[in-house]
C-alpha cells in the first residue's frame, strides 16, 4: 500500500496531527525525535509520550510545529472546530491573467458544486472539495493584497 504525499494529507485526530508533523520533520528536514525536543526544549522521553497519548501541552504546539516546520495540529483543531483553514500567502501584484484564473476557478468550483447538490451520490466530492480549496486560497490572496495595501508597512 503506497502513502499519500505529506503535503496531502490531512489529520484525522490530534495523535495522527502529531505524528504528522513527526513525519514531516523527518521526511523534509532530518530531524530525529530527539532533535525535535531538544529545539522544543523538552527532553525526548516527555515528546514520546505526548506523541503517544496525544496529551501535549496546548502551550508547546507552538513551539512544536516551529521544530517541525509543518502545522497539522493547528490545523486539525482549527478543522475539529469547524473552521476552514486557508493559509495567507504573502503579497505581491496580481497580473491580469492571474484574475482570469481566479475567474474561470470559481466558474469549475460553482460548476463542480451545482453537480453535486444536484446529485450528491454521483458527485466527485475530492475533485469538488479541490475546487473550492483552489478558489479560497486564491481569494485569500487578493484579501491580503488588499488588506495590505489599507494598513502599509513603515520602510525603515
Amino acid at each position: 500500500m503506497t502513502r499519500a504525499p505529506l503535503k496531502r494529507q490531512r489529520a484525522n485526530s490530534l495523535v495522527h496531527a502529531l505524528r504528522l508533523c513527526k513525519e514531516w520533520a523527518q521526511a523534509k528536514r532530518h530531524l530525529s525525535v530527539e532533535r525535535i525536543a531538544d529545539r522544543m526544549g523538552t527532553t525526548h522521553d516527555s515528546l514520546y509520550k505526548w506523541l503517544a497519548t496525544g496529551r501535549m501541552p496546548a502551550i508547546l504546539i507552538p513551539a512544536y510545529e516551529l521544530a517541525c516546520g509543518c502545522h497539522y495540529v493547528s490545523e486539525w483543531l482549527a478543522a475539529s472546530s469547524g473552521a476552514l483553514v486557508v493559509p495567507m500567502p504573502t503579497g505581491r501584484k496580481a497580473e491580469g491573467t492571474e484574475l482570469l484564473d481566479m475567474n474561470s476557478s470559481c466558474a469549475a468550483a460553482l460548476q463542480l458544486l451545482t453537480a453535486f447538490y444536484a446529485a450528491p451520490q454521483a458527485a466527485d466530492t475530492e475533485a469538488t472539495l479541490a475546487a473550492l480549496r483552489l478558489h479560497l486560497e486564491q481569494v485569500a490572496y487578493h484579501h491580503h493584497n488588499v488588506a495590505q495595501y489599507a494598513t502599509p508597512e513603515l520602510e525603515f
